[in-house]
């Protein structure tokens, strides 16, 4: 069974950063992608970025310029860094790596337990 725990959330003032990491059970070159979520509360869960296998990125509109997603393979881990954060960044964040199991099967997304990160003053 895929583990992944992420790490390194908390508490923070607008305009300071963060980095958190996921790490994962086994490789992650053997996922199609790894990515992170964010749930505000009363809020469904949305896409933060994503890396695939060979590297590419990809983030939603409100992080574009501040978050990057960067990727260690020989660690097997997964790292966002979060500049110049805002109270609207207040989320609980969560790592997600997608599986292909095949072209009748599909895809099998694993994820971890999530990590809080509030932005107030």
């Amino acid at each position: 069974q895929v583990q992944l725990v992420e790490s390194g959330g908390g508490l923070v003032q607008p305009g300071d950063s963060l980095r958190l990491s996921c790490a994962a059970s086994e490789s992650i070159f053997s996922f199609n992608s790894m990515g992170w979520y964010r749930q505000a509360p009363g809020k469904q869960r949305e896409l933060v970025a994503t890396t695939i296998r060979y590297g590419s990125t990809s983030y939603a509109d409100s992080v574009k310029g501040r978050f990057t997603v960067s990727r260690d393979n020989a660690k097997n881990a997964v790292y966002l860094q979060m500049n110049s954060l805002k109270p609207e960044d207040t989320a609980v964040y969560y790592c997600k790596a997608e599986r292909y199991l095949g072209y009748y099967e599909g895809t099998y997304d694993y994820w971890g337990q999530g990590t809080q990160v509030t932005v107030s003053s």
